[in-house]
């Protein structure tokens, strides 16, 4: 499994102006979000000071009233009061919306992503598959879009807060005292040498954290679907090691993340704790010369003792940043990733089905051809089989003709067209296929069939199974056609399930069919059924057989025999059989004793 570089991300600048030209269509609800975290700050900022009028007016009243020339002013302190308990619900309500707000923009980006993942999946050539694995691939739309999602609903608002209250606190402070303004002011370039160096060494860690838990997603999406062949090789063990391994690696990195993050409160807690015992000496000193009264600095150090959490906020959002950016890096270069082609402008409604090879070239690796120079010419509604020893190329060539992957050079025509000229998306409604590794999913049976003609009736349904010999097995199973075929496939057996995909291609009635290594699933007496079925099928209709059992093909009208990616011998069954030559060769070993 190959391994991704942990390094920083290779366009921290580019991926942060995508996320903002991303979120730019939600520019408006941003602005009020934005409006009303302000909003919420300024009132919360407001409060200490109004507080410590509170404080003031106490502690004046206590002193006149020892020196016995008044008392507290009760009413004073009560509309103080009230001032003070409307601005903090104001804020709670400002808070409260800016929050909905900003949840409604994380939400609609990350569903707006998945969408545009998911189609992307579709837009894919089949090359990218070949070569990545499920795993991260999955991990892009549940884990990176998960971690941008909530860090954008997190880090948005508390930037702009965090900004805010810093500013706001700081001209509050010279409202009181600038000396100690100042003062307290001189946090700010320890603090942010002290999140500039954090951030710089945990980068690379959060980095890490993205990638090592791709690789995990993968291999526990790779141990559930080859549980099977994971048992019949006793390697559950090196399995479990090779996941703990990268466990492991997943562990050290989160850790070494979260570890170097959580610095950032301790060691601004202790700045502040600093800064607040330097306050609370020079308050005191100021205090007894009357320049600051007891109010004011009971008022001052609350916002000394406040203006460090917004920094460490900072710090913290700088975090959140950091691994949203790792994250939609990841999803960026995913959405950027090369699409297939489809610069064809032709329909396919009048096709008949003539197919032409002509000198075609093509290997999955430009430097390792494998089909060197293929040609052949295919008449409509003729019945034609693939045959050769593994690894000649057979099932390329269907491949190929399908356009799911593109040709390194020459052609292949359909009734007298380059298959590049028609447009892709009607070029697949022409070929019907059905493969060796069959692929179902967890629906009922009737919906498993159905997806060969979606408007299809239960009737059409119905027959389709009929004729691919299926119906008689269905009916057997529990809830017959309702049945549920559940997620890892394993409530039906191999041949029954080659049964399925058998009928789910009939009823989608192509003009051209391609039967994979179809019937390698059932046993020989079925075989014969489908056998037959397949022939009343292929009727009319171009069909393309690969097989590797000879005595399924006897009667095809044309046999292509393939060895190393170059046709070696053409012929009808017992045309070949004469020649005895390589086809011979191969139809007789499956005789000998």
């Amino acid at each position: 499994m190959p391994r991704r570089s942990a390094d920083r991300p290779k366009d921290f600048k580019g991926t942060l102006l995508k996320l903002i030209r991303r979120v730019s269509e939600f520019k408006f609800l941003i602005i009020f979000a934005f409006m009303f975290a302000i909003g919420s700050t300024i009132f919360a900022i407001i409060s200490p000071k109004i507080l410590g009028n509170a404080t003031t007016e106490i502690y004046t009243g206590l002193i006149a009233k020892i020196n016995g020339v008044g008392g507290i002013n009760f009413g004073t302190i009560k509309s103080i009061l009230i001032s003070l308990g409307i601005l903090y619900v104001i804020s709670a309500i400002f808070n409260y919306v800016q929050n909905l707000i900003m949840t409604s923009v994380s939400q609609r980006t990350s569903y707006k992503l998945r969408k545009e993942v998911s189609k992307k999946l579709n837009k894919l050539p089949m090359g990218y598959f070949d070569k990545q694995n499920t795993g991260d691939i999955l991990s892009i739309i549940t884990n990176d879009i998960d971690t941008l999602q909530i860090n954008l609903n997190q880090s948005a608002t508390q930037l702009i807060t965090s900004i805010v209250t810093v500013i706001g606190i700081f001209i509050m402070m010279c409202s009181i005292n600038v000396t100690l303004a100042i003062v307290t002011a001189l946090v700010l370039p320890v603090a942010s040498i002290i999140v500039m160096l954090i951030v710089r060494k945990s980068q690379k860690y959060f980095v890490n954290q993205q990638n090592y838990l791709a690789e995990v997603d993968s291999e526990v999406e790779e141990m559930i679907s080859g549980s099977l062949v994971i048992k019949a090789f006793n390697a559950e063990e090196k399995t479990i090691s090779k996941f703990d391994e990268d466990n492991l690696k997943l562990y050290e990195a989160g850790f070494k993340s979260q570890f170097l993050s959580g610095l950032m409160h301790p060691i601004m807690n202790f700045v502040g704790n600093l800064n607040y015992a330097i306050i609370a000496i020079l308050g005191a000193i100021f205090a007894i010369k009357g320049k600051i009264t007891v109010g004011n600095i009971q008022s001052f150090i609350q916002y000394s003792k406040n203006f460090t959490n917004p920094i460490a906020q900072l710090a913290q959002i700088s975090n959140q940043i950091q691994a949203m950016l790792a994250a939609s890096e990841r999803i960026f270069n995913f959405l950027s990733l090369e699409e297939y082609q489809d610069e064809g402008i032709l329909n396919v409604d009048n096709v008949e089905g003539n197919i032409e090879f002509k000198h075609v070239k093509f290997g999955y690796n430009k430097d390792k051809i494998i089909i060197k120079d293929f040609n052949a010419k295919v008449k409509k509604g003729e019945k034609i089989a693939i045959v050769g020893p593994t690894g000649a190329g057979k099932t390329t060539i269907v491949k190929l003709l399908m356009r799911f992957y593109e040709l390194n050079s020459g052609e292949i025509l359909l009734d007298g067209k380059n298959i590049v000229e028609y447009k892709r998306s009607e070029l697949e409604n022409v070929f019907g296929m059905v493969l060796q590794d069959t692929w179902l999913f967890n629906a009922t049976i009737l919906d498993n069939l159905r997806y060969g003609n979606l408007n299809a009736s239960d009737k059409e349904v119905i027959d389709a199974a009929k004729t691919a010999s299926a119906d008689y097995f269905i009916r057997t199973l529990p809830d017959s056609y309702n049945m549920i075929i559940n997620e890892e496939t394993n409530n039906i057996s191999g041949g029954q399930k080659q049964l399925l995909t058998i009928a789910r291609a009939i009823l989608a009635d192509p003009k051209i069919l391609i039967l994979d290594e179809a019937t390698s699933n059932v046993d020989t007496r079925t075989e014969e059924l489908i056998q037959k079925a397949m022939d009343k099928v292929m009727e009319g209709r171009t069909s393309f057989i690969i097989a590797h059992r000879l005595s399924t093909i006897k009667n095809a009208d044309l046999i292509l025999v393939m060895d190393q990616g170059d046709i070696v011998e053409v012929g009808k069954h017992d045309e070949l059989l004469k020649k005895d030559g390589f086809y011979a060769k191969i139809y007789n070993s499956q005789f000998e004793k």
